[in-house]
């Protein structure tokens, strides 16, 4: 199946629903870089051929590096990943009362991450969600809170989001990589993965 992604031919003439079947990371990567598909204004039909949808948004880069960045997108969206398995050793370290926002992650151990440092925690999920149940040291995402992050938070501080599944949270990523981050990751798998929802606060 992986050989038959790599294989696809993609050319202006290929529609974004072709393009998004075989690339999902790709919705992702083109509004990383060129803020297209994030809302109606500036989203697309899945008719539409890649080459409408360079022409429409005014993407000043030539359509083989649109191409190529379609292409690299799975590999861009998988290194804003990380594995659950080291923040719940860093939670099951702390104390839940703790009323500190950030959590201590070594980057020895994520192996993405080079050297330690102290990661704030974000639960992008909805108010409901949150009271439901939450990571410890964690903080919601509200529409203040995240303006507060955007307009003066330095651009590479050290964030971690988390959703239910994962996707929430790898999509705020991006919105922020977008915005200029440079030190953002989704925790992959979100709370679902069993060993983090015992770890949830209630």
């Amino acid at each position: 199946m992986s050989s038959k992604i790599v294989e696809m031919t993609i050319s202006g003439t290929t529609t974004m629903g072709e393009i998004l079947s075989a690339y999902p990371s790709a919705r992702l990567e083109l509004f990383r870089r060129y803020h297209v598909g994030g809302c109606t204004a500036c989203g697309y039909q899945l008719t539409d051929t890649l080459e409408q949808v360079c022409q429409e948004h005014e993407i000043p880069d030539p359509l083989a590096q649109v191409i190529e960045y379609i292409r690299n997108s799975r590999e861009v969206e998988s290194k804003l990943q990380i594995l659950p398995t080291v923040l719940v050793k860093s939670i099951q370290n702390s104390s839940p009362t703790e009323p500190s926002p950030v959590v201590s992650v070594s980057g020895d151990d994520l192996r993405v991450l080079q050297g330690s440092q102290t990661w704030h925690l974000v639960d992008v999920r909805s108010p409901a969600e949150w009271e439901r149940d939450h990571l410890p040291n964690a903080q919601l995402l509200t529409t203040e809170f995240k303006f507060e992050m955007l307009d003066s938070w330095p651009k590479d501080t050290p964030i971690l989001f988390y959703s239910n599944s994962g996707r929430r949270g790898l999509e705020t990523a991006s919105y922020f990589v977008a915005y200029g981050f440079t030190n953002v990751r989704n925790l992959a798998g979100g709370l679902k993965r069993c060993a983090l929802s015992n770890l949830a606060s209630k």
